[in-house]
């Protein structure tokens, strides 16, 4: 794991972009950087133009469109994949995640479990002991935590911070998930690859982390987006319990995933 790639998808992040880009080639200057723009108005994409132009380690893929995070996401692996960067980072580009716990992350994947494995995935969480919140009102913090709860209940994941979306992926992990096979866009697009890797049988470790609400431009996050992925939660796992219920002897593992939509 010697070329980490920090991906950041951007939507109108034109007052974040160049500062939290700057912050993530600070933390780690080995770390290479991709921007993921899905054409946005206010000019992003022209400022990451600027930032690769000056930086060799800073790259930038164009979207023609607002096409969901999960979308930016997989193609941005892919991409990332074909040039053997490893491992390959989640980051938000509005400063909720902090680059300076970037080091962290990557440290999580040199550290082995009380079983001898290494971890294939490491995951900034807000939910586990050390990690905490900035500037979330009561009601945010209590949706975020019912939600991640209730996700990682109905699909067993033995994870704390389900929809979390600070992660780092050894590049075998994400080639082990069958990424075509992933087909949420939306928000509950961290949940499904969750899920995902936990039906793989890869390992995943929890890093503490805080969580910062942005300072700058306006979340994109509503209480629809939130309902419409629980609805899809709920029915992954109620297939899922279906599937174990007629086949009690079948590993219950990537076949599952593939008759999901």
């Amino acid at each position: 794991m010697t070329r980490p790639l920090v991906v950041i998808p951007t939507y109108d992040e034109r007052e974040n972009l160049a500062a939290i880009v700057a912050r993530v080639r600070a933390a780690v200057p080995a770390a290479s950087v991709l921007v993921v723009d899905d054409n946005s108005p206010d000019g992003t994409g022209a400022i990451a133009d600027g930032l690769a132009a000056a930086d060799a380690s800073v790259h930038v893929l164009h979207r023609r469109a607002k096409n969901g995070l999960g979308a930016a996401y997989l193609e941005a692996f892919a991409w990332a994949l074909d040039r053997d960067f490893d491992p390959i980072v989640q980051l938000d580009a509005d400063g909720s995640h902090l680059p300076e716990e970037l080091p962290s992350l990557l440290e999580a994947l040199q550290t082995t479990d009380a079983a001898g494995r290494t971890p294939d995935l490491a995951i900034g969480s807000r939910w586990v002991p050390g990690g905490s919140i900035v500037n979330w009102p009561r009601h945010r913090e209590l949706l975020s935590r019912t939600g991640s709860a209730y996700a990682g209940w109905i699909l067993r994941l033995p994870v704390r911070d389900v929809t979390a979306g600070y992660r780092a992926f050894r590049a075998d992990a994400l080639r082990d998930l069958h990424l075509e096979l992933v087909h949420t866009l939306g928000y509950g697009f961290q949940v499904d690859m969750l899920w995902h890797a936990h039906e793989a049988g890869l390992v995943a470790v929890e890093v503490p982390v805080t969580f910062v609400e942005r300072e700058h431009g306006h979340s994109k996050m509503s209480i629809g987006i939130v309902l419409e992925a629980m609805a899809r939660v709920t029915a992954w796992g109620v297939g899922s319990w279906f599937r174990r219920r007629r086949q009690p002897a079948r590993n219950d593992g990537p076949a599952a995933s593939r008759s999901r939509a």
